[in-house]
């Protein structure tokens, strides 16, 4: 086998137009725009996501626009039971996947001392444990096919660089980054080439819901701070435009935005600058979690006054 083979794959979908693609998320944000992407492509569409009223709503809007919906289920990708019959039914009613994309994700911010138990499990079962499962139940069909085929994993830039308050969410998208680059030579030699999309900011409904432990969403500062994210990130069609490109190019790092890709080079080339910064970025964000708790706390007292009698009510 010549160098050149070992090096260069040839692309396993250079084209959407006719193959049939499974997107987990559809309903809303990224994967949304990537459905609606896809079957403007050609591609036709196995699409699944938590709320049925609004998977409902995305299938109505591409058929609409006449795009091809082969199926679609809501459902619960971090329940592997529901999975496994999810995919019992898809190879029942489609067959075998062509591009699977798993674009389903939740996300919560906090430091340790905030953070419960309940947070970590939840991030690791969506956003790992939900990969894993549609990879069990609808990867070996793939490989056993023998016509390749294409994996697309949403990881984040917080599972490339050590971002303020993301332990947990880091926790499950550094390990669909460690999944995917073991799957990215694993089933090479199955002609099946494997994506990992890196995300920085993306301007989805998910900005203004996701919870922020110990934090004051009503704080100014928290506000502004939002609105500013708001202005640098990118529209949820812009990432779906950047994963299709990375599934016909056969690309392993996708990128939604050049600040990510430069980053993560950067955070590689200059270990102590990157490490300073994330210092700095960090003691930014403890300031900003002190004034919001301090925020908090004086509307809980504030609610707690209130709810006394009057005649009770401390005296000012």
């Amino acid at each position: 086998m010549a160098l050149k083979d070992l090096i260069v794959m040839k692309t396993p979908v250079p084209r959407l137009a006719g193959r049939t693609v499974l997107i987990t998320g559809a309903a809303s944000g990224i994967g949304r725009a990537t459905a609606q992407a896809a079957a403007a492509d050609g591609a036709e569409l196995v699409l699944t996501d938590l709320h049925s009223a609004d998977l409902d709503d995305v299938v109505a809007e591409i058929t609409g626009a006449g795009g091809t919906v082969l199926y679609h289920l809501a459902g619960d990708v971090s329940d592997y039971d529901w999975v496994r019959s999810f995919a019992h039914q898809v190879d029942s009613e489609v067959g075998v996947m062509d591009v699977v994309m798993n674009i389903a994700g939740i996300s919560a911010w906090g430091t340790v001392d905030n953070l419960t138990h309940k947070h970590w499990r939840s991030l690791v079962d969506v956003n790992l444990m939900g990969p894993i499962h549609i990879i069990e139940c609808f990867v070996p069909q793939m490989i056993r096919r023998g016509q390749g085929g294409h994996l697309v994993n949403v990881s984040s830039a917080a599972g490339l660089l050590a971002l303020p308050w993301h332990a947990a969410y880091s926790a499950s998208k550094f390990g669909i980054r460690g999944v995917s680059e073991v799957l990215r030579f694993d089933l090479r030699r199955h002609g099946i080439g494997v994506s990992l999309v890196c995300p920085g900011g993306v301007d989805t409904p998910l900005v203004d819901t996701v919870d922020i432990v110990g934090v004051d969403r009503d704080d100014p500062r928290v506000k502004a701070q939002i609105a500013r994210f708001h202005k640098v990130a990118v529209s949820p069609e812009k990432a779906a435009e950047a994963i299709l490109k990375g599934v016909r190019r056969n690309r392993f790092l996708v990128y939604t935005s050049f600040d990510i890709r430069f980053g993560y080079w950067w955070a590689r080339k200059f270990a102590l600058p990157y490490e300073i910064v994330m210092r700095v970025a960090n003691d930014q964000f403890d300031r900003l979690a002190r004034t919001s708790a301090a925020s908090l706390e004086r509307k809980a007292q504030e609610h707690n006054g209130s709810d006394l009698p009057s005649d009770d009510r401390p005296l000012s």
